[in-house]
């Protein structure tokens, strides 16, 4: 079975420098190597034996320009200990041979090396708040109820009962890892699992407490106060430091993130932290003008309607809108005012508008006049 060329292996041009044939080692090594194919071993077992006898005769200089002049008959009969024995020693890594490919992969990489397990963080919880116009406007001290696990109270989270402590676990000495050493074609290779006797603890528990039997964690309700601050909206998100899951190891708890909802409210609306309130008027109000009382957050206000007021008018009442989040003071109320027109009227109340009309010199016929007649005349209908 004749061989594919070492440069295609290794995925460079034959003017390749030392250091780009390195960096190209270093990558088709990692992603054939046993450990990290564990599903199809074999045959990426295959490859890395190709890319290794590749490396091994490029990154040396005379062997490499054999090669170049006489491809791979220069080369078969001086392989030292074979493809897959390491023999020529990886010049390319400074002298330190197999030792830095191991390295390459069991320290950076992750797959190997003992570690003790150390303290990890619980998760971050979450809870959705919904809140009130008014109360977000003004800002809300509550207590709410969050399902989390906890450290158990009566052992202290070691999981043993009270008057024993947790021994170390005698098959990873307390590490919560455990090696396996197996040989192959490629060197002696270390595997590292978590230990099945402690589960990664690193320590047993040989006489479990009662309430949380030897987990030392439990699942509890916790009520929590929270201060909701004025001014916040829908979207807004407020972090409690450490109320969320329990760490493990002796880690920190996680936080508690409360996501605020704001109820829609029957008279007003928001836009930043403006309030915004319609309010009808009369046809009469619009006209003469009157005085009213109108809604705010605070309680009703008096508002002035001037004569001659058209529907859509906004009035502006100021400090009374929602409480800057950030800064002291407040915004604004708007109130808009909706002039109605009656659908139904009394014999006595037509017979005033006409009246009306004719002493207003109004035209309650308007075809022939004001915006009808410019529609009349643009479109010659």
């Amino acid at each position: 079975m004749s061989k594919k060329d070492y440069y295609e292996v290794l995925g460079v041009p034959k003017t390749a420098s030392e250091d780009e044939l390195k960096k190209a080692f270093r990558k088709m090594a990692r992603k054939y190597h046993p450990d990290v194919n564990r599903d199809n071993a074999k045959d990426a077992e295959e490859k890395f034996k190709e890319v290794n006898e590749a490396y091994e005769v490029l990154s040396n200089a005379e062997r490499r320009q054999q090669y170049d002049q006489f491809g791979h008959a220069a080369v078969d009969g001086s392989q030292g200990g074979g493809a897959g024995g390491f023999g020529g020693g990886f010049g390319g890594f400074g002298g330190g041979g197999i030792n830095d490919i191991f390295d390459m992969f069991f320290n950076q990489s992750g797959f190997g090396g003992s570690r003790q397990a150390g303290p990890e963080r619980g998760d971050d919880l979450r809870y959705d708040l919904e809140m009130t116009f008014e109360q977000a406007a003004f800002g809300l001290e509550t207590e709410i109820t969050v399902p989390r696990t906890e450290d158990c109270a009566e052992c202290q989270g070691t999981g043993a009962a009270p008057g024993t402590q947790p021994e170390v676990c005698p098959q990873c000495r307390g590490t919560g890892q455990t090696q396996v050493v197996r040989n192959t074609p490629l060197g002696r290779m270390v595997n590292v699992t978590t230990c099945e006797r402690c589960r990664g603890e690193g320590k047993i528990v040989h006489s479990p407490c009662k309430d949380c039997h030897g987990r030392g964690k439990v699942r509890n309700r916790r009520r929590i106060k929270v201060k909701i601050p004025a001014g916040v909206d829908t979207g807004a998100r407020l972090r409690v430091s450490n109320e969320g899951e329990a760490g493990t190891r002796g880690g920190l708890p996680g936080d508690l993130y409360v996501y605020i909802f704001v109820k829609a409210h029957k008279l007003f609306t928001r836009e930043g932290d403006d309030v915004i309130c319609e309010v009808p008027i009369s046809i009469v109000q619009a006209t003469i003008g009157d005085e009213l009382e109108v809604p705010t957050l605070d309680g009703k206000v008096s508002l002035r309607i001037p004569e001659g007021t058209q529907s859509g008018t906004l009035f502006r009442i100021k400090d009374k809108g929602v409480q800057h989040l950030r800064s002291h003071g407040r915004g604004d109320q708007h109130v808009r005012v909706k002039v109605v027109t009656p659908k139904k009227l009394s014999e006595r109340q037509r017979e005033l508008l006409l009246e009306f009309a004719k002493v207003d010199g109004s035209d309650i016929n308007p075809e022939e006049k004001g915006f009808f007649k410019k529609v009349k005349d643009v479109f010659g209908v």
